[in-house]
């Protein structure tokens, strides 16, 4: 059974898809990686990502336009800030049978691909803490008041940089219900934060796929992974969850700009300059704030990754 690696990228994003490129690379030289383009200006990150690390452009090009022209149909063009997200949703009508999407702002730790071990008894993956946030993001309380989602329901958010699944969980009908159901009541979702598919993808997800798992809750627990949770430590060059005492399996720069006098920003420079000569840089005396910042510092003390 084929198994594979999903990321979405254009020539903007160069410098963080090397870096997790690199981080990927440095524990698994052979899964196959395909880049879904995030927009039409990805023909120079292509090239590179090909010639340095085997990644090859998503085929279907014409399945991957369909979906966003459906979109634009369904919502309108001014619903989401970034519907070009939604792109990633071609990740069910790929290659790879067993797959995992990751979003350029993450490196990994470990051979993150062995993950999808999980699928054996699964058929969503997620691995993160977001639950442990609220439903703030996501749902409104509509979704509660109304009888969409019970809170058991709502302990299975998830963040969208990081999941995996199956091809044929999803069909393409599907994803085109999903988008009907969730025009026809926006006031069930949370876009304050400028989200644009993380709510939709999660309504799917938990109103279609009942045997989800999310990697956290592995017996003997799991660490964080979020980039704005402070209590990360580094052992030997590897950062570890001191709330388990166990090693990071990957680092989400969620709603962070990576720039000099980020969060974790010499980890993140290690894995973007691994066997090239590190540049000099210079630490911002104001850095910009992200449009997420003041809600992710609100959500520090909640939620550990």
């Amino acid at each position: 059974m084929s198994r594979g690696i999903y990321i979405t990228a254009n020539d903007k994003v160069t410098d963080h898809a090397i870096a997790l490129l690199n981080s990927i690379r440095l524990y698994d030289t052979e899964t196959p990686i395909v880049l879904i383009p995030y927009d039409d200006n990805y023909h120079s990150i292509a090239a590179l990502l090909n010639q340095r690390f085997g990644v090859t452009v998503y085929e279907d090009l014409e399945l991957i336009d369909r979906l966003s022209r459906q979109l634009h149909e369904t919502f309108g063009g001014n619903f989401f800030a970034r519907p070009n997200q939604f792109r990633k949703q071609a990740c069910w009508f790929g290659p790879f049978e067993e797959f995992l999407y990751i979003d350029t702002d993450i490196v990994v730790f470990e051979k993150i691909v062995d993950n999808l071990n999980y699928l054996q008894d699964y058929d969503f993956l997620c691995c993160d803490y977001q639950h442990r946030g609220g439903i703030k993001n996501v749902f409104s309380e509509a979704v509660l008041t109304q009888g969409i989602f019970t809170e058991q329901d709502l302990q299975d958010l998830f963040n969208g940089g990081w999941w995996a699944s199956r091809k044929g969980v999803i069909q393409e009908k599907d994803l085109l219900e999903t988008f009907a159901e969730c025009a026809q009541h926006p006031e069930f979702f949370d876009f304050s934060q400028k989200t644009s598919d993380q709510p939709i993808i999660n309504y799917m997800i938990l109103k279609r796929v009942a045997k989800r798992f999310n990697v956290v809750r592995r017996e003997g627990g799991a660490p964080g992974s979020w980039a704005g949770s402070p209590q990360f430590v580094l052992n030997n060059d590897r950062p570890f969850d001191p709330t388990c005492n166990q090693p990071l399996q990957y680092l989400h720069w969620a709603g962070i700009r990576i720039q000099p006098g980020c969060p974790y920003w010499d980890l993140w420079a290690k894995h973007r300059y691994l066997g090239e000569e590190m540049p000099t840089f210079e630490t911002p005396t104001a850095p910009v704030k992200s449009p997420k910042a003041s809600f992710l510092k609100r959500l520090v003390n909640k939620v550990r990754g």
